[in-house]
């Protein structure tokens, strides 16, 4: 189990603190943590499926400031952890992962409004003398003690948590399980249900409506409801091109008609005043 808890917490380091090494990379989406988890422990498909069911509950948690409302590597890894280690039902191992997901934001929390201020006076004491490898060192260091302590969290939490785990899904009833699975399947919803507050307008409205026909009508697969999507949107933008090259071509054509207006009043004026003074 040593060796499971390892790999784990290498999983955590490598998609959390890769994230933010060169800037934010998204390595650290559910998507590609439950990927990269899942070719780690031998099974991808087992962490697509999971880290996919896990982008479709987080994709609409927004972070502000300092504020964390759910973080998602932790909570990718333990619970492709788990379901492939352990065995644990996918849709139970989904259910677990929101709790722990909101545990590991409290700590992000902590690390980066508590224990990261330690290092604030270096900080400016490097920025006064101006030393850009002082800055440098301090910047990796602080990157390295961060990431270290979440992967450690994470190897701790594999290796105690393990047994307890496996032991409570040994005795969690039939019925209970089934709950589990049910809010599993529920949790997706919530997170579009959060990302479409956001992006809800009436202007979108009947795109929306028309993916949910094609989809609970006439059971069509999300690729091809995609597919359909992708169609749309590019016929959109070809009518909006038109439009905008009819309207820059009318524009044009007012700007010469004002221009050759104002040449002959111009015309005009200096005609008259040629009369006039010669009159």
């Amino acid at each position: 189990m040593g060796l499971t808890a390892f790999l784990a917490a290498l999983c955590v380091f490598i998609c959390f603190g890769g994230n933010w090494l060169w800037g934010q990379t998204m390595i650290e989406r559910p998507l590609v943590v439950g990927m990269v988890a899942g070719l780690i422990f031998g099974d991808i498909r087992t962490g697509v499926l999971i880290g996919a069911s896990l982008e479709a509950i987080f994709m609409g948690a927004v972070d502000i400031g300092g504020a964390l409302s759910a973080e998602p590597v932790t909570a990718t890894v333990l619970a492709t952890t788990f379901a492939i280690t352990l065995g644990v039902d996918t849709k139970a191992a989904l259910a677990l992962a929101v709790p722990i997901g909101v545990l590991g934001a409290f700590i992000s929390m902590f690390m980066k409004n508590v224990v990261m201020n330690i290092f604030a006076p270096l900080v400016d004491k490097a920025a006064e003398k101006d030393s850009s490898k002082m800055l440098t060192g301090l910047h990796y260091g602080m990157w390295f003690l961060n990431y270290t302590i979440f992967s450690l969290v994470t190897f701790f939490a594999v290796l105690a948590g393990a047994k307890p785990v496996q032991h409570l899904v040994g005795q969690i009833p039939a019925n209970l399980m089934a709950g589990l699975s049910a809010t599993g399947s529920l949790l997706p919803a919530v997170g579009f249900a959060i990302l479409m507050r956001m992006l809800w307008s009436k202007e979108l409205s009947p795109y929306y409506f028309l993916g949910f026909i094609l989809a609970a009508y006439l059971e069509l697969p999300s690729v091809a409801v995609a597919g359909i999507g992708i169609i749309i949107v590019f016929l959109q933008w070809n009518r909006d091109k038109q439009l905008m090259e009819m309207e820059a071509k009318q524009k044009q054509a007012v700007n010469s008609e004002q221009s050759v207006a104002l040449k002959t009043s111009q015309a005009s004026i200096a005609e008259q005043e040629e009369e006039d003074f010669f009159a």
